[in-house]
Formats: C-alpha cells, structure tokens, sequence
C-alpha cells in the first residue's frame, strides 16, 4: 500500500484546564486528568504554579504559569488575567476548556471566548461565601454570576459541572437539564481510604481535616465539644490542617493554639489522611455553607467512619441525616454538641454508621473512577468525531 492510499492520522485532541492554584488541583483533580491523558488526550493544566508542578506533570499533563490571584472575583481583574490566559489557550491550540471553581470560570470562560473556543466545561466546585450569604450582597452576586456564567461567558457547546444540585439551582439550572452533570465531588479512591477497625471507645474521638477557617465551622464544634463534655459525655476533637493565608477567613494560629484545651488538640497539617481516620471514629465538619461536596467527608466515609456535618449544599448531597451521619442547622452548637453526646453513648450506632457511609461511597458514584467516567463522557460528547 502506498502512502497515497493510506488514512490520514487523526490530530491529537487537546483539553486544556483552568485553576487558579496549583494546590487545588494537585489536591482534587489529578485523577482526572489521568483519565483524559489515558482516553488519548493531550491536557494542560494552566494554573499559579508554586510547589505541585511534579505532582501535576507526573499525570502526563504539561503544566503552563498563569500568575492570577484566587481571592477576587472582580470582573476587571478577571478580565486582565483573560487577556493573558487566551493567548495561552491559542498557543495550546485547545480544543476544550475545562474551567475549575469560579475564578477560573470567569477567567476560563471569558479567555475561551476571546480565543474562539465554543467546548468548555464550566466545573462549580462550591459557590464559598456567596453561596452562604443569604443577605440582599449575597443574592445579588449570585444573580450577576448567573447572568455571566449562562450568558456571555457560555457558548451551545458548553457543560456545567456541579457537585451538589442546590449550586445548580443557586445559578438558575436544572439539575436535570442536558446541559448539567452532577458528580460525586472530586472523587475518592476507596482502595486508598479503606476500613480499618474502629478504635475503642470511650471516649469518642471526632476529627476534622481541613483548612482552619472560619467558614468550616471549626469554632462551633470546639463549642460543641465543651458543651457535650459539660454534659458527662467523653469526647475528644482532634484539628487537622493549617490556616489558609491567603484566605481572609483563616483563624489565626493564635486561637488555634488557644482552643487547645478540654479535649481538643489542634496537630497543623498533615499528609496521612487515611491514618488520621484509623484513630478516630467521627468525621465531622460543621461547615457554615458554600461547599461543593467536601473532600474531607468522602475520605472519613471511605474509611467507614460515621459523619457528623451540617445541613448545607454539599455535605447534604453525601450525608443523609441518620443513615450515613447526622446533619445539624449550621452555627449550632447545642445541636452539634447533642449529636455528639448521642454518638458518645451508642458505639453500636457509631459503628453501623461508617459501615453506611462507606457503603454510600462505592455504590453512591462517590469515587474517583466514577467521577472521572463522568468528565470523560463530557469530553467525548464535546469532541467533534
């Protein structure tokens, strides 16, 4: 056969992610993007590049410095940094755009257009404080991101990814829309995070494993921890993550230090999940709202331990009150303080709990593979044949 006869190769297709930082993906999407590099694409991960270029790169995705700060969504600022991520997206040749959280929606989106790039897959990983303000500021920004994210920042061939239907909802889509795919998170591997024997009790020992902010209710459930001890209940909270510096709600290292007392122990950051989990029977986070689906609670689940969280978008969408855990009304502590007494109680409850939770996550479509079928189908739904 002459080469005159032969098929022309097929290019490469090429998805290109936007984040704002390196952590955040290194954190939540790496697998992922090893799911697009192994159905055959070439990915970029444009993002702040700081300490996880190895992490990211070791996927098979190249990695590409964008310098864009996280902390506003001002559409000027979002504008500039547009500017210099679609010359990006040009150079790239990128056949879609997967936008990650809202920052990156709004630089992502607008850079696509600007680059003519109609595939994008805009990934709402929680709407944060304007998710939770329900004040006229707070109803009012989400009314602005509505109007931008389905309008001019959108195109026929883009898909928006949720983790929890109420942000859907919250930006004015049906959940069951075509257009709209809910998926489990980011996911959780449950060969990684797997049950391991349940410490004795008493006391109860509940962990929270996330960055200390004001946000996720850390000071509530040191309330609620001194509350049900005050009630005879034995019970210890153990603290698991480092302030966020660049976020204005991180708690100071001060207080943090200070609430070490009366059964809580704040240990700072940490890499060994899976084992914080093994000495610990509750996986609690008293969020105050704006979550997409919590990473610290698919891993606590994934290890079989009972879940203790708030009734917010995002921790509702896992935890269903009394089956998997309990759900409490957000700032309270007296009910978060009467879960615990409960649990301190009943290990037999505790127990038949994680077993629940862990069920939810294998069948659930709470695990990596699943989530990333789901982004994959996204793809091959985008992708011209």
């Amino acid at each position: 056969m002459d080469a005159s006869s032969q098929s022309p190769a097929v290019p490469m297709r090429r998805l290109a992610f936007v984040v704002t930082e390196d952590w955040f993906f290194a954190s939540h999407f790496l697998p992922m993007a090893r799911a697009a590099v192994a159905m055959g694409l070439s990915v970029a991960v444009v993002t702040r590049v700081r300490d996880h270029r190895a992490a990211i790169e070791a996927t098979g995705a190249r990695v590409v410095a964008l310098e864009a700060e996280r902390s506003s969504l001002n559409p000027m600022a979002a504008g500039y940094a547009a500017g210099q991520l679609a010359a990006i997206l040009k150079a790239l040749k990128a056949d879609i755009v997967h936008c990650i959280a809202l920052r990156g929606i709004l630089v992502g989106g607008t850079a696509a257009a600007m680059a003519g790039i109609p595939a994008r897959v805009f990934a709402v990983t929680g709407l944060g404080l304007i998710g939770a303000r329900q004040d006229r500021a707070g109803r009012m920004t989400r009314l602005g991101l509505r109007h931008l994210i389905r309008g001019p920042l959108s195109s026929r061939n883009t898909r928006f990814l949720f983790e929890n239907p109420d942000d859907a909802r919250a930006l004015g889509l049906d959940p069951s829309d075509t257009t709209v795919t809910i998926v489990g998170g980011a996911g959780v591997d449950p060969d990684v995070f797997a049950p391991l024997p349940l410490p004795a009790q008493p006391p109860l020992r509940v962990g929270i494993v996330a960055r200390m902010l004001w946000s996720k209710g850390v000071d509530v459930a040191v309330e609620a921890v001194r509350l049900a001890r005050a009630q005879g209940a034995a019970v210890e909270l153990s603290l698991y993550g480092a302030p966020d510096p660049s976020n204005r709600r991180a708690i100071p290292e001060a207080t943090l230090r200070e609430w070490c007392r009366d059964g809580v122990a704040w240990h700072g950051a940490t890499r060994d999940v899976a084992g914080i989990w093994a000495g610990h029977h509750v996986g609690c986070l008293p969020s105050r709202g704006g979550e997409g689906l919590p990473r610290t609670l698919l891993e606590a689940a994934a290890c079989g331990r009972a879940l203790l969280t708030t009734d917010v978008p995002g921790c509702r969408a896992l935890v269903r009150d009394g089956i998997e855990g309990f759900l409490v009304p957000p700032d309270d502590a007296p009910a978060l303080a009467a879960a615990l007494v409960r649990l301190a109680a009943d290990p037999g409850l505790v127990a038949a709990l994680g077993t629940a939770a862990r069920a939810r996550i294998v069948e659930g479509g709470f695990t990596e593979a699943a989530v990333a079928e789901a982004v994959c189908g996204l793809y091959r739904e985008l992708l011209p044949a």
